[in-house]
């Protein structure tokens, strides 16, 4: 069977329930998409329905049967697989009794991307092609008792994996980050020779394998102003990076760098590579979302499975206000097809 004629599953968690998670999912499910895709709803169908009645829109809620093949998404429907809220969900006002609610839907779509199973054999078929994350409030979350620091560290410990790397693209810009949600005191000392190896590694592989680039060049920021001046501005770039990327290159990767991350984002520069690691998440992501907010996408590299988020928050002051725009969420979901279709194991987690 030809895998181009298969349509793939595709899990969305709603977010946190109080945001515009529910409504920028409803919105989509409403609307005649662009994409070949079965999507899936992990979420609360009361709260949805509720949702859609406050927003006037007209969406029916089937639960999905995941032992029948997929079938592309039709407007004003939406399958979903129900997962109950703890408490009930008004829109802009955050309860912490929702925050395993939020973590129980994050984690069945891990469950359905990988085929989880209490057997102590083979694992089953997974249920999901890919899956793709609503906003979540880390706040509530900790204010619960829960430690979540973010979408990308929980999805790394869930599927035991020791490093992800969490990259946001645009139409023209991949920006990768070797530290993510850390404070700005704390990000030196977490940038190791070995740490950014592999980074780099888990950067280069998965734009191989996932994004089909044969050979894929990668510009590497410094840490410190102008890349640290010869080590006048710091010796991270001397001591750490430079050593890092001289060691990946006689093993034949591409690399462009330590830049300064001042002048790095300008066309001679972008218009050489294929992606930009920054050593931050506030050293290269403002340039990225300046440049394409609410059309980026979130994906989370060195994972085993396939994941794509939006590039925005919560936005609890907007939600069931029907103000919302929800580009972001069809962006990040036509980048999981994307990616499914070019992963070379779609044949064995969609033919059944």
């Amino acid at each position: 069977m030809n895998s181009a004629a298969v349509i793939p599953r595709i899990a969305i968690t709603a977010g946190e329930p109080a945001g515009i998670g529910p409504d920028i999912l409803l919105a989509l499910a409403a609307a005649d998409l662009p994409v070949s895709a079965e999507l899936v709803a992990i979420a609360d169908p009361q709260l949805l329905q509720a949702r859609a009645k406050l927003l006037g829109l007209s969406v029916q809620l089937e639960e999905v049967d995941l032992h029948q093949a997929a079938s592309a998404h039709r407007a004003g429907h939406l399958k979903i697989q129900p997962i109950p809220l703890v408490a009930h969900s008004r829109p802009g006002e955050l309860n912490p009794e929702n925050a395993g609610y939020v973590l129980a839907t994050l984690q069945a779509a891990v469950d359905g991307c990988q085929g989880a199973t209490t057997s102590t054999e083979l694992p089953s078929t997974p249920d999901f092609a890919a899956m793709v994350t609503a906003p979540v409030q880390k706040s509530v979350i900790n204010d619960a008792g829960f430690p979540f620091s973010g979408h990308t560290e929980f999805l790394a410990e869930a599927t035991n994996t020791d490093k992800v790397v969490m990259m946001l693209a645009t139409r023209e810009l991949r920006v990768a980050l070797v530290t993510t949600h850390l404070p700005l005191s704390e990000v030196p000392d977490a940038i190791t020779e070995g740490v950014l190896k592999q980074t780099l590694n888990i950067l280069h592989n998965d734009l191989h394998r996932k994004f089909g680039l044969p050979n894929p060049r990668i510009a590497v920021l410094g840490l410190n102003p102008h890349a640290g001046e010869g080590g006048h501005m710091g010796r991270e770039e001397i001591d750490t990076i430079i050593p890092a990327l001289d060691s990946l290159r006689a093993q034949g990767m591409d690399l462009l760098g330590p830049l300064p991350a001042d002048t790095a984002f300008n066309p001679k520069v972008l218009d050489e590579v294929d992606a930009v690691l920054a050593m931050y998440h506030d050293q290269g992501l403002p340039v990225l979302k300046y440049s394409g907010f609410g059309e980026a996408v979130n994906i989370t590299l060195g994972l085993p499975i396939i994941r794509t988020s939006v590039d925005h928050g919560t936005a609890l002051d907007l939600a069931g206000t029907g103000k919302t725009n929800a580009g972001s969420l069809l962006k990040a979901i036509e980048v999981a097809v994307e990616l499914v279709r070019k992963s070379n194991h779609f044949v064995q987690t969609q033919l059944r």
